[in-house]
Order: structure tokens, then sequence, then C-alpha cells
């Protein structure tokens, strides 16, 4: 617990109002819990007279606290913010969506921001899940791809956002779907089809009774399966907005590397060369691929020298990243991964491993915050 005297954040007090955070004394014997009111100055001259302290934790904001906080405590503040996130999305019909929504994307676009690897990590770590969550998830993994692309590309700040707020929403209305598909073996029902084909027009109209008046956003939500050729839908049309390209980019392109029941998640590798054969000449395409590589954090490998890794950075090269082995050259467990630069002689990739072939989470992002 990092305190801090109650005299330096008095500007968060609201007298009468709520603590944004629990008040302790000097010898950090708790006083007042969140939550509880001062009613008056006197209370809190008194308070601060005696030395009280804060837990700087509470006072930071969530995105503060993901611009700050020391680099070992990123993934649990991402793990923090993926579970805000899905919260949010899950609660979508109630009237504090939109201003829930500003709040929780803050913190993932700074941690996107402050670590790009870490980021793409959380994109190649699929997970199983209940329905809901496997589409909150999907949403994430769309969000994260088109905001890493969108800074690629050198887009304005606000245009960044935009283009993960779009990719997080644009499947507000069918998540529970995505989870019934993901795991469905038959082909879809004529309703679910119907639910598929009107799932943008939904997710426009729940954004709209959110709270949500950003025209540019909406129209990218509306048309994130329209195809410049026509070819897509709802509508059909051929002038589709760079939002809406890129939002359906990052969808495709992250669907591949997610497991279905009919289906295992496709490798890294050729999730890109997939995507890139599509339409090879689009600068999207070519940004997208560009920024995950043939290796990108999260995705397994085999090294020359025998041992298996989870690749925790990208390196100089797009075939030399930083990986952290989690066996040794025998194929034994390691108890704690090590990193290794994969541009060392002898120590180059050789394979890609299946993904169930990880180690606990836990001791992958031990190792990916090591060094740097």
């Amino acid at each position: 617990m990092q305190l801090a005297t109650l005299a330096n954040v008095r500007n968060r007090i609201r007298l009468g109002e709520p603590l944004p955070f629990d008040v302790h004394d000097a010898d950090r014997t708790l006083l007042l819990a969140r939550g509880q009111r001062l009613q008056d100055q006197g209370q809190l001259d008194a308070l601060m007279n005696r030395g009280a302290l804060v837990d700087l934790d509470q006072v930071q904001s969530a995105r503060e606290r993901a611009q700050h906080a020391p680099r070992e405590q990123l993934p649990q503040i991402w793990a923090d913010t993926v579970d805000r996130l899905g919260d949010v999305l899950a609660q979508a019909r109630t009237e504090t969506f939109a201003a829930a929504l500003e709040e929780s994307v803050a913190p993932a676009l700074t941690l996107v921001e402050r670590d790009p690897d870490l980021a793409i990590f959380q994109v190649l770590s699929q997970a199983s899940g209940a329905d809901t969550a496997y589409g909150v998830r999907r949403s994430l993994h769309s969000a994260i791809t088109a905001c890493l692309v969108a800074q690629r590309l050198a887009w304005q700040g606000s245009d960044v956002e935009r283009a993960f707020k779009v990719a997080l929403t644009m499947n507000l209305s069918m998540l529970a779907l995505q989870g019934e598909l993901s795991r469905q073996r038959t082909p879809p029902t004529p309703e679910q089809r119907l639910a598929l084909q009107s799932h943008p027009m939904r997710s426009v109209q729940m954004l709209q009774r959110a709270g949500v008046h950003d025209a540019d956003w909406l129209r990218a939500v509306l048309q994130h399966h329209e195809v410049e050729d026509g070819s897509g839908y709802p509508s059909g049309r051929s002038d589709v907005c760079e939002l809406a390209s890129l939002a359906r980019r990052a969808d495709i392109y992250t669907s591949k590397l997610a497991a279905r029941s009919t289906r295992d998640a496709m490798a890294a590798d050729a999730a890109g060369r997939a995507i890139f054969m599509q339409d090879p000449s689009h600068p999207m395409t070519q940004a997208l691929v560009k920024e995950f590589g043939i290796y990108p954090p999260g995705c397994l490998v085999r090294l020359g020298s025998g041992e298996a890794a989870v690749v925790v950075k990208r390196g100089p090269t797009v075939t030399t990243p930083v990986v952290a082995c989690f066996t040794d050259a025998g194929d034994r467990t390691l108890a704690r991964p090590y990193r290794v630069a994969t541009s060392e002689p002898g120590r180059g990739i050789v394979a890609l491993l299946h993904p169930c072939s990880t180690p606990a989470p836990a001791a992958v992002l031990a190792a990916a915050m090591q060094g740097d």
C-alpha cells in the first residue's frame, strides 16, 4: 500500500458526498472506509491535522493507474481493465452505459499506447468462457487491433480512440449470439442468420438509446460489414467509411485467431497470410500485417535449441522476437520461464506451437514483465 497525506488530495473530497478512498490514521489504522461521508469542514480539518493518510491506488483514476503504475503491475491492470469493459458491455442497455464506456475505454487506450507488445499479447492469448464473455473478448481483441493499426497509419488521436470504440461496440447487439455460435456445431438457424444480418442496425440503435451521438462512430458501426466492392451487408454499399473498413479488417483477423467448436484457432503467421492475400494492396491490410508480424507477442514457438517458448516482445526483425522459454531443451517444464532473444545464434524459431501448449498465464506474464 502506497500512502499519501489526505492534505495532498483534499481537492478530491466533496463534503456530504461519498469518499472516493479509504482514510487511514498515521499508523495505517482505518478511520473511514470509502463511501462514508464527511459532513462539515471541521471533520476534514481534524483529519488533516492528525496526519490522516490515503491509499494512492484508490486516489488515482483507472487511466492514471495504467499510465503510472510500475511495469510489473501492467498484467493485473490489463486483467482489471478487461473485466471492467466486460461489465460495461454487458450492461449496454442501461442509462449510464455511455458514461461508463468512456471511463473504461480511457485506461485501455493508455495501456495500448504504453506497451503495444503487451496489448498484442492480449489478442493472442485466447481463452474459453461463457457466451457473453466470448463476445466481449472478441470485441476487445478487435478494438485493440484496430487501435494499433490506426496508430501505425498515423491517424490523429481522436480517430484512434474512435477506431477503438467502433470495434468494441460494433457487435454490441449480438454478444451472447457470438458465444452460442462459437460452440455450435451446426450451421446458423434462420433466426440466427436474421440476427446476424440485422446486428449492425441493432447495435447502432443500442448506442443511440445509450446516448452516443458521434455520427462517425455510429456510421462505422452501421457499415462494419460493408465491403468496397459492394458485396457486404446490410446495404451492399461500396462507399464504406475508413473507420468501418478498419473495424472489418480487425474483426476478420482476430476471428481467425479465435477457436470455435468447429475449428482450432489459426496460427498467427497463417492468419496474417490469409488476411494479406484477401487484399494485399490495401494500406490497412499492410499496416495490420506489419504491426503483428509473423511471430506476434502471445504466440507459442519452438526454438532451434529445443526449448518451447512464448513470444513476449517484438524484436529487431519480424523473425527475431524476444521470447520467454517455459520448457528446457528436453521439453521439461521450467519452474520459472526465462527470456531469450531469438536473434542469438542457435536460438532462432523453427516452428509455431499449438495454443494448448501454453503454460500457466501467470508464469508467462511474469516472464513478459522481466527486463526492459
